[in-house]
């Protein structure tokens, strides 16, 4: 009987670490890259366009309940594309809504559509919080398309520009995903 107990802990034992070696090679299959958002709220030629507001929106310190559309594009490099080295690889697609009372959080809803690079034909869908004045923000991948098909993980969002002066803020995004 001992013998038998002696067995059952050890099989427990090799499942476990079995179980756990699985998923730190699951952790290594991550892909992780770069991309960098255009947010071109002015000018002629604007990439985010607000499309609803509170009546109180433009009271408020913090725009809350304002929701704005964009078609921002990502490129590869912070400049814009065609500046420099930088190519357009896709568009980020979606909305955004001042989301807090308190601070500039953003409630992002969007895909990365990607047209161009490595990625192309390919989409990732986006959606989480994105305080805007935090140095990094993390947001959650919930799905996607293409090679991204079935896609999780999550994108780190560091400003670059935060556009007070040309209208133009550009991002950095880090996205960390499994398909």
């Amino acid at each position: 009987m001992a013998s038998s107990s002696s067995f059952l802990i050890l099989c427990v034992a090799m499942a476990a670490a079995a179980l756990s070696s699985a998923a730190t090679a699951a952790d290594d299959e991550f892909t992780t890259f770069k991309v960098y958002f255009h947010d071109v709220v002015g000018g002629t030629s604007p990439t985010a366009i607000r499309i609803a507001q509170a009546a109180s929106s433009n009271s408020s310190s913090t725009f809350f309940g304002a929701v704005v559309a964009i078609d921002d594009p990502l490129t590869t490099g912070p400049e814009r594309a065609g500046a420099g080295s930088s190519k357009e690889v896709g568009r980020a697609q979606g909305t955004y809504t001042f989301a807090d009372q308190k601070t500039f959080g953003l409630l992002m809803t969007m895909n990365f559509v990607f047209t161009a690079g490595e990625h192309n034909g390919s989409s990732l869908a986006i959606m989480g919080r994105n305080e805007v004045l935090r140095d990094i923000r993390e947001m959650s991948i919930v799905g996607g398309s293409g090679k991204f098909r079935m896609a999780r993980g999550y994108v780190q969002a560091h400003t670059i520009d935060s556009g007070a002066t040309s209208g133009e803020t550009v991002v950095e995004y880090t996205v960390n995903v499994k398909a």
